[in-house]
This record gives structure tokens, C-alpha cells and sequence, in this order.
């Protein structure tokens, strides 16, 4: 294996490892050691691959956040490419349903909703929020303003609330102890506030 290739593995079973025990023990109980132990490297390439436990935590988060992303805006276009139906339902109703799977997993849930915020700095969240959420939602919502279909509105701040509302969403369905029931009352409550934001021909 060459040197780069197995740079890459080391780095991928390091990732997986520290994505298993964060969510298993959470970021405070998991050690350097536990990671390297479980990924089957020494604690050194720990520190070569990731500078420390935060940076490797950090290079988590993004993995993580990098995945949902990709699997709503996968699922929008998907839709968008069928040859019936109405944008706006296809855009709303895709991008809305894939976010809701892609977050409903234990990693996702803990890391990134709920151990993120209390880890990573301000800025830090901000970046990765920008990055995976707040552009590719401003993207969407842009899109069906130049459709016509959402009448004209600050972007910024709109991302902003529909990122926060969809990441309350996931982590009150998981939370709940009926989690059908839940998914579905609180689906119909987020395509009620985006059926306001509609242009009514």
C-alpha cells in the first residue's frame, strides 16, 4: 500500500472509531487511547492526522454534517427530475423528508445536534452550519424564488430559521416515545409554515 493510500485508511478507521465511541460515551468520556485502541493505530497518528481529540472531533462533526447534506440535495434533484409534479412540492417536500432520515441516526442526533454546539467554538459551528446548511438552503430557497414560487424574502435570515427549525424537528421526533406520531405532527407543522411562504396564484 502506498504511503498516501494508507495515510487515507488510517484516517478513515480513525474517523470511524471517534464517530463510534462520541456517540456511544460522548466527546468528555471518550479518550485519545479508547480511539486509537478501537481504530487499531497508535495514539500518535491521532495527533499527525488531526492535530488532537478536538480536531478530530471537529473533522467528525463535518463528516457528519457533509453526509446530510449530500442526501437532501440528492433527494431534492432526484425529484425535481421526475417529469410530473409540482416544484414546489418535489423541491420542499424531498429536501424536507431526506433531512429528517439523514438526522435521525444516534451519530447524528448526539454529535452534531446536541454535543457540537458544546465542543466546538462559535465560529467553528457557524462554519460548518454556513457550509453544509445555511448554502445549500439559501440554494433551494433562491431557486423557488426565481420559479416564482416564494415571494421575495431576506435569504439570510430565512435560512437561518429553517435551518434551526428542521434541526428542533429531528431532535423532537427522537426524542419522542412514539416516534411515527411525532414524525408526522411535526411534519405537517413545517409544510404548514413553508405552504405560507407559497406565492398563491
Amino acid at each position: 500500500m502506498k504511503k498516501a493510500e494508507q495515510s487515507e485508511a488510517t484516517r478513515t478507521a480513525l474517523l470511524q472509531a471517534a464517530r463510534e465511541l462520541f456517540t456511544e460515551h460522548g466527546y468528555a468520556d471518550t479518550g485519545t487511547e479508547d480511539i486509537a485502541q478501537r481504530a487499531g493505530v497508535t495514539r500518535g497518528a491521532i495527533y499527525y492526522q488531526f492535530r488532537d481529540k478536538a480536531g478530530l472531533f471537529y473533522a467528525v462533526v463535518e463528516d457528519l454534517n457533509q453526509s446530510v447534506a449530500q442526501t437532501a440535495v440528492s433527494a431534492i434533484q432526484f425529484a425535481q427530475g421526475e417529469q410530473e409534479g409540482d416544484l414546489w412540492d418535489q423541491t420542499i417536500r424531498a429536501g424536507v423528508e431526506a433531512y429528517l432520515d439523514a438526522t435521525m441516526g444516534l451519530a447524528v442526533q448526539r454529535i452534531t445536534l446536541i454535543e457540537a454546539s458544546a465542543v466546538l467554538s462559535r465560529e467553528e459551528n457557524y462554519q460548518l452550519d454556513k457550509k453544509y446548511g445555511l448554502d445549500p438552503i439559501r440554494g433551494v430557497l433562491q431557486e423557488l424564488m426565481d420559479a416564482g414560487l416564494l415571494a421575495p424574502q431576506p435569504l439570510g435570515a430565512l435560512s437561518h430559521f429553517v435551518l434551526n427549525m428542521l434541526a428542533q424537528a429531528s431532535l423532537y421526533i427522537a426524542q419522542a416515545d412514539d416516534q411515527v406520531v411525532a414524525r408526522k405532527e411535526i411534519s405537517a407543522f413545517i409544510y404548514s409554515f413553508f405552504d405560507g411562504l407559497r406565492v398563491k396564484n
